[in-house]
């Protein structure tokens, strides 16, 4: 019974210990590193460091929390004999990992993946399988999509680093304004069009041409992504304005 209580001690002790260091680790390094990254880059941090850091910060809490464990597991010899004896076959070893682990692993694979490339940062504006919005988080096994009305969506990183992703501000912090609007088939195209450039100023064209109608493209000046849904709203209603005006458009 003495041995059984101390092993229990034992592991309450390096369990208590992992997550005690894992939290000093988690405050310190979200402070400090912050700081030495940027005095390092002389201002403001990069959305680029950003990213890494809130991933590296993580990854190093979940490494200390599993040799916490380990250690914990350790301290009962009882079930390490029998762990090892049940491990020591590869097929079961295989299947353990293969069919337990595969989602866990590949999520977190491509999380460090997705760390490094890349390809999309905190702050960046996205669209993934018909989802928009900014890039509040990435963690370890998924990432965090705010949407314009303050939605959050879920993507795990597997299917992130799988799919196909638009990221709208990887280059620029700005977007374009671009809308569309429609003339029925019998009216003047090229009229619409000089119409639509002396009201608006922006670069107007036709973009199609069907039987059912007329399709025309307005671009606009480039704006902050949060006040994209807003300024083309407006440009629309603008461009729908003058068309009736112009007898264009019915009603």
């Amino acid at each position: 019974m003495a041995a059984s209580t101390a092993q229990w001690v034992g592991a309450a002790s390096a369990i208590a210990v992992a997550v005690v260091v894992a939290a000093i680790i988690d405050r310190a390094f979200g402070r400090r590193s912050r700081r030495l990254a940027e005095v390092v880059a002389r201002g403001q941090l990069t959305a680029e460091t950003d990213t890494r850091l809130r991933f590296v910060r993580r990854l190093l809490v979940a490494v200390v929390l599993l040799i916490g464990l380990a250690v914990a597991l350790s301290q009962f010899t009882g079930l390490g004999r029998v762990a090892g004896s049940i491990l020591a076959s590869s097929a079961i070893a295989a299947a353990v990992i293969g069919f337990a682990a595969r989602q866990t692993l590949a999520n977190l694979v491509a999380g460090i993946m997705l760390a490094i490339t890349q390809p999309l940062r905190v702050g960046d504006w996205v669209t993934f399988e018909g989802s928009y919005g900014v890039v509040e988080d990435v963690r370890l096994n998924y990432t965090l999509l705010r949407t314009p009305s303050e939605q959050r969506v879920l993507i795990p990183n597997e299917r992130l680093a799988a799919g196909v992703l638009v990221n709208e501000t990887l280059i620029s912090d700005s977007v374009g304004l671009d809308i569309t609007v429609w003339v029925p088939p019998e009216a003047d195209a090229d009229r619409a069009v000089s119409a639509l450039e002396d009201e608006t100023g922006c670069h107007v064209a036709i973009a199609e041409a069907v039987p059912w109608g007329v399709r025309i493209e307005v671009s606009g000046e480039s704006c902050r992504p949060p006040q994209r849904p807003a300024r083309e709203a407006a440009l629309r209603t603008q461009c729908l304005r003058r068309l009736r005006a112009e007898g264009l458009l019915p009603g």
